[in-house]
């Protein structure tokens, strides 16, 4: 039995902490903060709930395993999964708009032709199935497998299959995810409709691989899901079975150091002076900074190997507490695009000098009881990407909280009359994500990806110094909730099994 210490006590330490106690190991998880989730959290005001993080769970199956592989009792008795239907509804900058139904090929191609005309189904349906054949090609090392010692080979090969060119005898591949919408879908709603997948992940999709049409098919072919109370409570359930399984935890306790002996990792150093604690595994659940500062003196990368992400986009969340029942068959999900993608785009990832004021802006309006203090109010969630939060150098209060209005103007689109029910909002900005989850300028990590010269591949979970392994959203497979449950597997299969462990099978 080993002696296992986990810094951060997010979904993929919690995770990977979970798997290692049901191996027999000792596990004690170290946060800095006083709850656990990470980012995946919960804001309770007056009766009403909103999560702060996700909202959405995407590849449910992740956590069913986790919890098959960690106790008796499955996910699903724990907390109730809900398929959200219809998927989302997108409203487009020149008026149109279109509901997409959860997980029917068909019922997406047969609304696409009558909201956008005839063939624009067809084209999406066909850009699915090449979109499947990127995911079927990428899928295992990019999620079931520790990353390729030969890591290279994934940063070189575009699983997105090339599409012939229909005036020359040739074909041309899609280089980016921009230049798929161009090229094969043909339609600026369809473009925009791909691309803010992209977005919602912080990607530019001008420069994110082809491959990131894995994205869309994700929640294509596997549905779009709901956690009954809120996401907040699938942390809540996963605590409560590292609990179960006698994971140990401090909160409160931030780690100024990754104690190293006889050049492995042995233990941390707490902050505020007391014992250091002998760990022979340490798991860092951190963001590149953090681990940097924990680690000044080791050399955890090798040359060549896939380097941190640093500097990525944030989001602004604005919580609506409103009066009024939620109307019957609203959608879940709303997506109302901007009219200027491109200078949202600059603005986002290129020198950002202000806000856009009508960026895009994703609205989550859950049928859920649970959330409202009764039948007469309604709890909303607004949502957009923002450049990361500078540090003091801006003014971000004021900035954010004047972009907070224009979002609440922009979902006056998707909830007519919104003004007039609002009772109250908050704003959560970059600053609260750094507060609560440590990344700088509160960054949040996209999944890994495929191709783009590996620019967004993230770090193995295993690292040049023994004993010290990496899982969350800034280690492989990258961010979001199912892929840091992986990172989690991946992370105790190593340990347990050693460095010949190859995923799962």
């Amino acid at each position: 039995m080993a002696r296992i210490a986990v810094i951060g006590a997010g979904m993929g330490a919690m995770a990977s902490a979970a798997r290692l106690a049901v191996a027999g190991h000792r596990v004690t998880v170290y946060e800095r903060t006083d709850t656990y989730g990470g980012g995946v959290r919960r804001l309770e005001r007056e009766g009403f709930r909103f999560d702060t993080g996700p909202g959405l769970l995407p590849l449910p199956a992740v956590y069913r395993d986790l919890f098959i592989k960690t106790g008796k009792e499955q996910l699903e008795s724990l907390v109730e999964l809900v398929q959200v239907d219809p998927s989302a509804r997108h409203l487009f900058a020149d008026g149109t708009e279109v509901t997409l139904p959860n997980a029917s090929r068909a019922g997406v191609v047969a609304a696409l032709d009558e909201a956008l005309g005839k063939g624009a189904g067809a084209r999406w349906g066909d850009f699915l199935v090449r979109a499947r054949e990127a995911w079927d090609r990428s899928r295992r090392p990019l999620l079931e497998e520790p990353l390729w010692p030969n890591w290279s080979v994934l940063a070189e090969r575009e699983p997105y299959p090339a599409v012939p060119h229909k005036r020359m005898l040739r074909t041309r591949r899609a280089g980016t995810l921009a230049e798929i919408g161009a090229w094969e879908l043909r339609d600026a709603r369809l473009a925009a409709l791909l691309e803010s997948h992209a977005l919602a992940h912080g990607l530019d999709p001008r420069t994110a691989p082809a491959s990131a049409a894995v994205l869309p098919y994700m929640e294509h072919a596997f549905g779009t899901w709901y956690v009954r109370g809120g996401v907040r409570e699938l942390a809540r359930a996963l605590y409560e079975r590292c609990l179960a399984r006698r994971v140990e935890f401090v909160f409160d306790a931030e780690v100024a150091r990754i104690l190293v002996k006889d050049g492995r990792a042995a233990g941390v150093e707490p902050a505020d002076g007391g014992t250091p604690a002998e760990a022979d595994f340490v798991v860092a659940c951190v963001s590149p900074g953090v681990l940097d500062r924990l680690t000044p003196d080791a050399a955890l990368r090798g040359e060549g190997e896939v380097a941190p992400q640093r500097g990525l986009p944030s989001r602004l969340t604005v919580l609506l507490a409103l009066r009024g029942a939620r109307p019957e068959g609203a959608a879940h999900r709303t997506v109302v695009h901007t009219g200027d993608r491109e200078a949202e785009l600059d603005l986002l990832f290129g020198h950002p000098s202000g806000m856009l004021r009508s960026p895009t802006v994703t609205v989550l309006r859950p049928a859920d009881p649970a959330l409202v203090p009764d039948a007469g109010h309604e709890a909303v969630v607004l949502t957009s990407a923002v450049p990361a939060w500078a540090g003091g150098r801006r003014p971000e209060t004021e900035v954010f909280a004047e972009q907070a209005e224009h979002m609440i103007t922009v979902a006056g689109r998707a909830l007519p009359g919104l003004r007039d029910r609002l009772l109250w909002h908050e704003v959560r900005t970059p600053a609260d994500i750094a507060a609560e989850t440590g990344a700088e300028g509160g960054g949040i990590p996209a999944p890994s990806l495929a191709a783009g010269a590996g620019r967004l591949l993230h770090p193995a979970n295993s690292t040049a110094l023994p004993g010290l392994f990496t899982a969350g959203g800034w280690a492989h497979p990258g961010g979001g909730l199912p892929h840091a449950g992986m990172s989690g597997a991946l992370v105790a299969g190593l340990i347990v099994e050693g460095p010949e462990f190859r995923g799962s099978q």
